[in-house]
């Protein structure tokens, strides 16, 4: 693999695969010479492994795939240098800020061949994958209504680093705050749930809960999916008293609720159960990339697919619009 970028938190998880012998890495384009020393000497990395740029990392090292691990807005940029190439490339979630950005990522995957994939957390969570297969063997029925939550107490309290906080915080390069951040989440499982279907239409309410702190973008938002037969209700937030990532599906005969990636709840009537989770056949990304590339599975309108993620950024173009003009946005 090669890396481009180092200023996203979630590139801590490519370390420790690193550094457990799942993953080689061709070598990382990083230009910040503080942030090279800091994983040089956090990972015990080679300065062998270090370039500029990641054009001279792909002349140099001809990686089978980039991870991007930088500002959402410069995931076209990757998808630019590694396209042409013939090199497919997976981005950290969202897939892009702006639909612009998002169809021309779609074009070059398309004029070149190549795999563009987004990365989310919750794509391997056991229950999320037990929660679509139960959906699918009709367990509850029609499904009716979808809710996530998504989010933690904030990304400055929580501690993320200061070169993540410079461009997760700005309304450019996130796209927005923690609409974008955490509303991701929430389209993408409800877009895989009703099988690559966009909504019909976006309505979405922002809150400016703590503007000391993040003075540029929203920190809460409250996103309404609607579809022909369902309703999709996205609360994402800066402002939980704790990390949460959980789903609840309502179906016309019963409810199923994944609190984490390894409690799942089962509700029939009045009665509570706790569901058994077996494990899902991918558990991580890297698993799931090398699997995408030798070809053994077709990414087809999954969680991490293109055309998944397409969907997702118009989801989250439209939640924007509608919060700053106040209506409710039709997507077409």
């Amino acid at each position: 693999m090669g890396v481009a970028g180092l200023t996203h938190d979630h590139v801590h998880n490519i370390m420790h695969q690193y550094k457990r012998g799942e993953v080689i890495i061709a070598g990382i384009a990083e230009a910040d010479a503080q942030l090279i020393a800091r994983y040089k000497k956090s990972y015990q990395l080679p300065d062998s492994l270090f370039y500029n740029n990641l054009s001279d990392l792909i002349t140099h090292t001809h990686p089978d795939a980039v991870l991007a691990y930088n500002a959402i807005s410069e995931h076209l940029g990757v998808v630019e240098t590694c396209a042409p190439k013939g090199i497919s490339v997976m981005v950290e979630k969202p897939l892009a800020t702006t639909v612009k950005d998002a169809e021309r990522i779609a074009a070059l995957a398309a004029q070149y061949h190549i795999q563009v994939l987004t990365n989310y957390e919750t794509t391997w969570y056991d229950t999320n994958q037990q929660i679509f297969e139960m959906v699918n063997s009709n367990i509850i029925g029609v499904t009716r209504k979808m809710i996530v939550h998504d989010g933690h107490q904030g990304p400055k309290e929580i501690g993320c680093s200061p070169d993540f906080l410079n461009w997760l915080t700005d309304p450019v390069k996130n796209g927005g705050g923690a609409l974008r951040d955490f509303g991701c989440y929430g389209a993408n499982l409800m877009t895989w749930l009703m099988h690559g279907k966009a909504p019909i239409a976006v309505t979405a309410v922002t809150h400016h809960i703590k503007p000391s702190i993040y003075p540029k973008v929203d920190d809460d938002a409250t996103i309404l999916l609607e579809y022909p037969d369902a309703t999709g209700i996205i609360e994402a937030s800066w402002n939980w008293p704790y990390s949460i990532k959980d789903w609840e599906v309502f179906g016309t005969t019963g409810y199923l609720h994944a609190l984490n990636d390894r409690q799942l709840l089962q509700r029939v009537k009045n009665t509570y159960d706790s569901v058994a989770v077996h494990p899902a056949v991918y558990r991580d990304n890297i698993a799931y990339l090398s699997s995408v590339l030798s070809g053994k599975t077709d990414p087809g309108n999954d969680l991490s697919s293109l055309a998944n993620n397409l969907i997702v950024v118009r989801i989250l173009d439209a939640a924007t619009r509608s919060s700053k003009e106040g209506r409710r946005i039709e997507l077409h």
